[in-house]
């Protein structure tokens, strides 16, 4: 399997963005041909993991992020994952409840904002894990 699997390597070769294959369908990774090959579940939970773990490592390097309690970390992680980290860093009197550790203030800023409208029940969500400063 092993050998299989370097040849295939070699012969695809790796791309981190989608493409078009010669037969024009798209395609991404090592020939992965997401036209006609639908994502199984278990690398699907790959692919998740392996997102938490970038966008954890990427906000890791804001203090308001690390200086955080585990449960409001997940909750910007996911704020992070759903808008990118780019937009999450614009929600500034957010952070400055977070620096304060004013967690209500934070919640309520957090869900006074176009995203919170576009979510709804997941920006709730996060709003309350937020909350809860745990």
């Amino acid at each position: 399997m092993q050998d299989l699997k370097e040849w295939l390597k070699k012969c695809e070769d790796f791309r981190a963005k989608i493409y078009r294959c010669p037969s024009n369908k798209q395609t991404i990774g090592y020939g992965w041909n997401i036209d006609d090959m639908p994502i199984s579940r278990a690398a699907a939970d790959f692919i998740l993991e392996e997102h938490i773990k970038i966008f954890q490592s990427e906000l890791h390097h804001y203090s308001w992020y690390r200086n955080q309690p585990p449960g409001v970390q997940d909750a910007l992680v996911n704020m992070a994952f759903n808008m990118g980290i780019n937009r999450l860093v614009c929600f500034t009197k957010m952070i400055a409840a977070l620096n304060r550790h004013d967690y209500t203030t934070a919640a309520k800023e957090a869900l006074d904002s176009r995203w919170a409208t576009q979510v709804g029940q997941r920006a709730k969500d996060v709003a309350l894990m937020i909350r809860e400063g745990k």
